[in-house]
């Protein structure tokens, strides 16, 4: 198994992409591809003693956040996303990491790899701890702000596809986040995507509201681009708030003041909150291509891209591309 990783993406690369590729060749069975500026990154690797299964393709060039993803991507051909993406297409490598900008990771992988037949727009799927036993989805944060009801449905088929056959949730509940729960409420998008998907074999379980996504009513939760971006960032400011308020507590030794009940609601809480960490889960799997992206935070650090690596194995190990070719829903 061997995952590329763009080496020059995030706002902490090379240092922090290369300690969590070393982290993550040492704890899995895999085999790890650096793509970035070559001189770099092997006099990084040199500052580590014992590292094996790790080498570097070499990428002149960089695009940056601030940059027009389209015209990036086709003015820089040797870029470490370009070069990245193009790995999957050849099947050099089994998966593509990358913490840079979010829309040349797409734009690039879009240009290098078929759309899996049927399949009308791609999706940026989330995985996210809520509260709950098992990981929640959330399709799409980012990639489509303007989507019709079809583009919903195969969202949530997309999704249920993952869930089943990389996390292993075996007939995973289907919401889509509405403004209510009753089948008439929201927008005409909304509405007529709630039937279409009553009339799929999904497990579809109506809508949900904001305040049910941390309540773990759903283990796929379907928006557009648009508002799931705005609910996975409001997700991640709240944990964040809520950690920094928790380590002030902890210095302060709150802890040791509390007893009983209340000493139980803070650990829960303090388990609660950490779960939620974007870095617990690192990535999120651009579904739609045949090819396996994992989009990592652009604020991730060692941590995040080990668990970003992690979850592209995963994906590869459990053959998520093509058991989407393979589904149904693809030749809709």
């Amino acid at each position: 198994m061997i995952i590329a990783v763009d080496a020059e993406g995030g706002d902490y690369a090379p240092r922090e992409v290369v300690r969590g590729a070393i982290a993550a060749v040492r704890q899995y069975p895999i085999e790890i591809v650096l793509v970035g500026k070559k001189a770099i990154l092997e006099m990084l690797l040199r500052r580590y003693s014992k590292v094996s299964g790790i080498s570097i393709i070499d990428a002149r060039e960089v695009v940056r956040d601030d940059e027009d993803p389209v015209q990036a991507v086709q003015s820089k051909p040797d870029s470490s996303v370009v070069i990245g993406a193009r790995l999957v297409h050849d099947r050099v490598v089994d998966g593509f990491v990358s913490a840079g900008s979010t829309g040349a990771t797409v734009v690039a992988s879009f240009l290098s790899l078929k759309m899996i037949p049927g399949i009308q727009r791609m999706g940026i799927c989330a995985v996210a701890d809520l509260n709950q036993p098992q990981p929640t989805l959330i399709i799409d944060v980012g990639v489509n702000v303007n989507c019709k009801p079809i583009f919903l449905v195969q969202f949530a088929q997309l999704a249920n596809i993952l869930a089943e056959h990389v996390l292993e949730i075996k007939s995973p509940r289907v919401g889509l986040l509405n403004v209510g729960e009753e089948e008439l409420k929201g927008s005409a998008l909304a509405r007529e995507a709630y039937q279409m998907l009553k009339k799929t074999n999904l497990n579809f379980i109506g809508n949900v509201e904001g305040f049910d996504v941390l309540r773990g009513k759903a283990d796929i939760i379907v928006t557009d681009g648009f508002t799931g971006n705005v609910l996975i960032k409001t997700i991640e400011g709240y944990s964040e708030v809520v950690q920094e308020l928790l380590e002030l507590g902890e210095l302060a030794g709150i802890d040791r003041y509390l007893t009983g009940p209340a000493l139980a609601q803070y650990v829960q809480l303090t388990s609660v909150v950490r779960k939620l960490d974007y870095k617990q889960y690192g990535g999120a799997c651009l579904l739609g291509l045949e090819g396996n992206i994992v989009i990592a935070h652009g604020r991730s650090r060692s941590t995040a891209i080990r668990n970003a690596i992690y979850l592209a194995y995963l994906a590869a190990k459990q053959g998520i591309v093509e058991a989407l070719k393979a589904s149904a829903y693809a030749t809709e």
